[in-house]
């Protein structure tokens, strides 16, 4: 009766499927949909589809074939996971808040053009408890600011952040100022940090009584180390169990080869397979147990993946800068292009009248106008390769702003097979 029984469970064993592990370690044989179907195809190589209703981890899955089209892109480059996707659960949080700099040499706000400056003062004086009289303040080393700086995550009660300092007021400099204690709020209304400390000004202003040269923005600086976090922002990521990875540049390719290269370290590391691409933007991942999130997500944050972007033309019209990517291809098209130059001489003439008449000098208005288009010919021009396309934009001998006037033309024609991004 035993050796029946071993037999039955050997035979049991034998013949059991050996099937991928769902995110939370369910073998997908044992995973219905909501009707009763199982999920997946029947152990044919693609058995964590339809995951991404019940898990949140939609497109999670192992097909070898899918990962050798999406890897075969010889010009990608092999990146981080930490250089292209931010953790959504470790944002950061803006502050703002209004201040006084004081002590500056005579370059602060004039009271009659920033009355909210004297407002201020006098506030400031009654709250260190000197008492301020009814008269007109006429102080010109005091400037009205609002102070900016970002809550880092995780950040705790007793750091020190950086602060940005901006002119609110008619102040010509900043330089050498001194920002008082400063509340810093939030968007919800709570001080979350204070400020205070010398100003450090880039720029500079000198003027005299017909001359003035400025450099740089002499009305905004900054103050190192300047706040002092009094309220931390709650976070329990500690206790997180799925965390969302936001890609810097949004796309499909570059979100799956996260998602894959994430499942197969899992699956070497924990046996199964935990994240799944959302969208474009977004790639979910499900921290197995017995690990810390913290630790979880640098073991993850430091693979290699390769990164994918659509083909993109960015161009600056004020700098003349022009940006190709690597993927930016042209078809063949031909381009006439050339510089209408237009001249115009006057050439006033002096009339004399007919000898012995009673005819006066007078000066007649003579104008030469002239038209020319050096240099115009017409080009063939085929970029299958950004090599090729910058070769062939160089042949032209155009000047940047030409460039960009040609681009703007090719996108109009349908011929440039990428994104125009005019700035």
């Amino acid at each position: 009766m035993i050796r029946r029984l071993v037999l039955a469970a050997v035979a049991v064993l034998g013949l059991q499927a050996a099937y991928a592990d769902g995110p939370e370690g369910t073998p997908i044989s044992e995973l219905q949909e909501p009707g009763g179907k199982p999920v997946g195809n029947g152990g044919s190589g693609n058995d964590y589809a339809g995951l991404g209703e019940r898990d949140g981890l939609a497109g999670a899955y192992d097909d070898p074939g899918r990962l050798t089209t999406l890897n075969s892109g010889g010009n990608l480059a092999s990146v981080r996971i930490k250089d292209i996707a931010v953790l959504q659960e470790a944002r950061d949080n803006q502050l703002v808040g209004y201040g006084l700099v004081i002590g500056l040499n005579g370059s602060g706000d004039s009271l009659r053009n920033s009355p909210f400056t004297e407002q201020s003062i006098r506030a400031m004086l009654e709250n260190l408890g000197v008492a301020s009289e009814d008269g007109r303040a006429r102080v010109r080393n005091v400037a009205a600011v609002i102070v900016t700086a970002n809550l880092p995550a995780f950040v705790q009660a007793g750091a020190r952040i950086d602060v940005n300092v901006s002119s609110l007021g008619d102040a010509s400099s900043l330089a050498g100022g001194t920002l008082v204690m400063t509340p810093l709020k939030a968007a919800d209304g709570e001080i979350y940090a204070v400020a205070q400390g010398s100003m450090l000004v880039g720029g500079f202003n000198a003027q005299g009584a017909a001359e003035s040269v400025t450099q740089g923005t002499p009305t905004a600086g900054r103050v190192p180390n300047g706040a002092i976090v009094e309220r931390e922002v709650k976070a329990r990521f500690v206790d997180e169990n799925v965390l969302t990875l936001q890609l810097l540049n949004p796309d499909f390719s570059t979100a799956v080869r996260i998602a894959d290269a994430i499942n197969g370290y899992a699956r070497q590391r924990f046996g199964k397979r935990v994240a799944g691409e959302q969208d474009s933007r977004a790639v979910i991942v499900r921290k197995p147990e017995g690990i810390s999130t913290a630790r979880f997500y640098a073991e993850l944050e430091n693979l290699l993946v390769k990164s994918d972007a659509p083909a993109r033309v960015v161009v600056d019209e004020r700098t003349g800068t022009i940006v190709i990517g690597n993927e930016v291809k042209v078809s063949r098209v031909a381009i006439s292009h050339g510089t209408l130059t237009v001249r115009i001489t006057e050439q006033p003439r002096v009339v004399q009248p007919e000898p012995f008449s009673r005819g006066q000098t007078a000066v007649e208005d003579f104008t030469v106008i002239e038209a020319e288009r050096p240099g115009s010919k017409v080009g063939l021009l085929n970029g299958p390769d950004l090599q090729t396309l910058v070769a062939g934009l160089n042949r032209l001998g155009v000047k940047p702003d030409g460039i960009i006037a040609i681009l703007q033309g090719i996108k109009s024609a349908g011929a440039l097979q990428a994104d125009l991004v005019v700035q």
